[in-house]
This record gives C-alpha cells, sequence and structure tokens, in this order.
C-alpha cells in the first residue's frame, strides 16, 4: 500500500467541508505532502488556544480546556476525524509556536492585521470580532482621556497596546498573563485593565468584580481570525480551514456559541451568518 492509501477516506471527508471537491482531487502526488496530511497520518491536530482567557478557553474543574475557542477546535478535530490535542498559548509566543511547527493551529483570540499576515497564512472569514477598552472600579474613570498619563495595565504582545499607549498618552504595564495583569489592577498598581471589550463583559459577570465596570466605549474593532503556518494558506490545510470558517458563520455556529456562553448578541454575528447562509447548503451538498 502507499503512503497515503489510508488518508483516502479522510480525503473526501476533507473536500466536502472545504467545498473544494475539484481542487483537492487534482492535486498532484507531492502537493499532498502538506500540513494536513501530517495531521492525518498523526491522528491528532495540535490546536493553539489562551489558557486563561474565559469564556474562550480556560480550565475546567478537571483540568481540561472548555470554551468558545476549545468548541471549535473540538469541532475542526471531529471534522478531521482526529484527536484534538491543545497547547495552551499566549499572544506573545502564538506566532513562534506556529512557525516552529509546535502547533498546527491557532484559534487564540488573535486580531487580523496587517503585519501578522505576514508571519502566518490568516484564515478568512473571522470568527469573532472586539476591541479594546477598560476595565476599573467604579467611579475611577469616566472618560478615555481620564487615564492621560497614568499606569494602566495590559497584556503581553497585544496589537492595540502602542496605539493606546500614543493616542492616549498612557504608561503601561505589560504582564505575560491575564491574571496577573487584573491582579496588578486590584492591588492598586494601575488605574484601569486595558483588554478585549468582550473579555471584560465575560468578568463583570462575575461577583469577583462586582466593584469593577466597562466604564469608557471599545476602539479599533477588530475581527479575530484563526491562522496556519503562511506557506499552507493556499494548501490543503489552508483550504480545509476556510471552509470551516464559512461553515462557522453559515451554520449559525458562533451565534450558537455566543448563547450557550450567555454573551451578549452581537450584530455582526447576525450580519455575517445571513450573508454566508447560502454556503450551508452548499457545503452540505445542496442546490
Amino acid at each position: 500500500m502507499g503512503k497515503h492509501s489510508n488518508l483516502d477516506g479522510k480525503w473526501s471527508l476533507v473536500a466536502l467541508t472545504a467545498g473544494t471537491c475539484a481542487i483537492l482531487s487534482t492535486l498532484p502526488a507531492q502537493a499532498a505532502e502538506t500540513r494536513l496530511s501530517e495531521i492525518l497520518e498523526r491522528g491528532v491536530v495540535r490546536i493553539g488556544v489562551q489558557g486563561a482567557f474565559k469564556p474562550w478557553s480556560y480550565p475546567a474543574p478537571d483540568g481540561t480546556m472548555q470554551g468558545i475557542e476549545v468548541d471549535l477546535a473540538k469541532d475542526v478535530a471531529d471534522k478531521l476525524g482526529v484527536k484534538l490535542e491543545t497547547v495552551i498559548i499566549n499572544s506573545a509566543n502564538r506566532i513562534q509556536f506556529l512557525q516552529q511547527g509546535k502547533i498546527d493551529l491557532i484559534i487564540g483570540g488573535m486580531y487580523d492585521t496587517a503585519e501578522r499576515r505576514k508571519a502566518v497564512g490568516i484564515i478568512e472569514p473571522a470568527y469573532w470580532t472586539s476591541g479594546p477598552t477598560l476595565m476599573a472600579k467604579k467611579g475611577v474613570v469616566k472618560d478615555w482621556k481620564d487615564i492621560e498619563g497614568k499606569p494602566v495595565c495590559a497584556k503581553q504582545g497585544v496589537a492595540y497596546n502602542k496605539k493606546v499607549e500614543q493616542d492616549y498618552k498612557v504608561r503601561i504595564v505589560a504582564f505575560a498573563g491575564n491574571s496577573e495583569g487584573k491582579e496588578a489592577l486590584r492591588s492598586g498598581k494601575c488605574v484601569a485593565w486595558l483588554y478585549d471589550d468582550v473579555s471584560i463583559m465575560a468578568d463583570l459577570e462575575t461577583s469577583e468584580w462586582a466593584e469593577y465596570e466597562m466604564p469608557v466605549s471599545v476602539l479599533y474593532n477588530n475581527p479575530w481570525a484563526t491562522a496556519v503556518p503562511l506557506e499552507e494558506l493556499d494548501r490543503p490545510w489552508g483550504v480545509f480551514m476556510t471552509g470551516m470558517a464559512y461553515r462557522w458563520q453559515a451554520s449559525g455556529k458562533l451565534v450558537e456559541l455566543e448563547g450557550k456562553y450567555k454573551l451578549k448578541p452581537s450584530d455582526w454575528f447576525a450580519q455575517l451568518h445571513e450573508k454566508h447562509r447560502w454556503d450551508a447548503s452548499y457545503l452540505e451538498g445542496g442546490k
């Protein structure tokens, strides 16, 4: 038997999911030597997720990972017919992990930026969107101008830190993880915690942050993207993930996850679902 004979059944699933049967059926033998064939041979897909990013990826009581992005990662593994291995990444190392082959895919709260498109294969359409805002003790901050010249806690490696620092003349105090940054806020080292609105909204739903608020508007709203290695973007692995991304929007899965994790309904999800709804029928082989 040839090296790829055990992949034949799975290739048909890949083609269906990505909606690219014709493309995959005409690939030369050498083109199959890609990340997707490695994943199928390995029987495991390694997906990078954040470790303390509720409700997107965070530890369950039994120590396993749970959350929106973990659910999406499980969906990828299920469609491929392989096991899922979640790898904890953070904003500072996720691109390096992908480039170094430590993970096959990023689903880790990563903004789609022009600079990142030079380093990794950004998958479209996006699976989420958010922007930076502040969490502060009630009554401390009323406007973005109130933080001028003051220390603001943030997470290392986040794209908007420098822009907020420049636009609002604040002193960013960056931490490796969310927990460390928010603890610094609680201990009074900073006047506010700078992070994505969706994450802050989730925090404010808990009793732990009952004395805090999100007092200012959201800035620089940006889409979140999954990412494959740059060289894989136009190969079967990137094509497969593009199909998955369209399926998530078309099927309403993202809207369902929004409700499952009790997030505020987003007009963006509703618009994207409506825009791509026809794709669901196409990807399932409908008319």
